[in-house]
């Protein structure tokens, strides 16, 4: 065993207290939620398009910088700086998804399946170019899409995982009907079932919340939010993102240790 020299403990003690003041350091830096949309949302709805709707839904999250981005802004709203201080991506699309750069695409997913970002896709998020690269899927919903007004009951299938923390089932009044099957891999874990009511009184069932592990990272698809439909403003919508923004978050380790895959009801 070699001898430990005064000089030599000295010196381990130094590496030991420079890796625990960096690790303080990362710890307590503010972390980076980039809401990106590509700016089509209905001014009438989303006056200043829908990720500023969720961005002030998320404001005010303890050691959280909160950013909006779109596609309209140079290097289509995720220029390198940016995207590599970003741990969490949310993003939201609908009649761009051709005119993302397949470039960007790959960069975002290259950082989830890394390990070094999180990512979150909501409502017709789920033909984006990033979050086919990470399903690597057509992740079309098969069964069609139908602009109803239908009410959609949003019933909690894992209640204790953790972005399903303090949600309880609620009801978002109007929204577009997203069909099955969809066409993605099986989801770690189903967070979120939901019940639509058509207008003529029958019921259809489709997924809401899904994650999964890609890699070293983690995303996770949240169906509602439909253009059309204040849905964004909602307290409910809004509590699920910020619990969508931990869970997927690389960095928060010990709320990622208590998120396990969880049984249903």
């Amino acid at each position: 065993m070699p001898r430990l020299t005064r000089r030599s403990l000295l010196a381990a003690g130094g590496s030991l207290g420079a890796s625990l003041l960096m690790g303080a350091a990362e710890a307590s830096s503010p972390r980076t939620v980039v809401v990106w949309s590509e700016r089509t949302a209905p001014r009438r709805i989303y006056p200043h398009d829908i990720n500023a709707a969720i961005a002030d839904g998320i404001r005010g999250m303890d050691g959280w910088d909160v950013v909006t981005a779109n596609i309209d802004e140079p290097a289509q709203g995720l220029p390198d700086e940016l995207l590599n201080r970003t741990s969490v991506l949310i993003w939201w699309g609908h009649l761009r998804h051709d005119q993302v750069k397949d470039d960007l695409a790959a960069r975002i997913a290259a950082r989830v399946r890394s390990g070094s970002m999180g990512f979150i896709g909501t409502h017709s998020a789920h033909w984006s170019k990033p979050f086919k690269a990470l399903m690597g899927t057509a992740c079309g919903w098969a069964g069609g899409y139908v602009e109803d007004g239908s009410r959609l009951n949003v019933v909690v299938m894992a209640p204790k995982h953790p972005i399903a923390r303090d949600v309880r089932d609620f009801v978002v009044p109007h929204t577009e009907r997203y069909t099955e099957p969809f066409d993605v891999p099986p989801p770690q874990t189903l967070v979120f079932d939901g019940i639509y009511t058509l207008p003529a009184g029958s019921t259809q069932e489709s997924r809401q919340g899904m994650t999964w592990q890609i890699g070293a990272g983690r995303v996770f698809y949240f169906q509602p939010g439909h253009e059309d439909y204040p849905i964004y403003y909602q307290p409910e919508i809004r509590h699920v993102f910020r619990n969508g923004i931990l869970w997927v978050n690389p960095r928060n380790e010990r709320h990622n240790r208590a998120s396990a895959p969880a049984g249903g009801r």
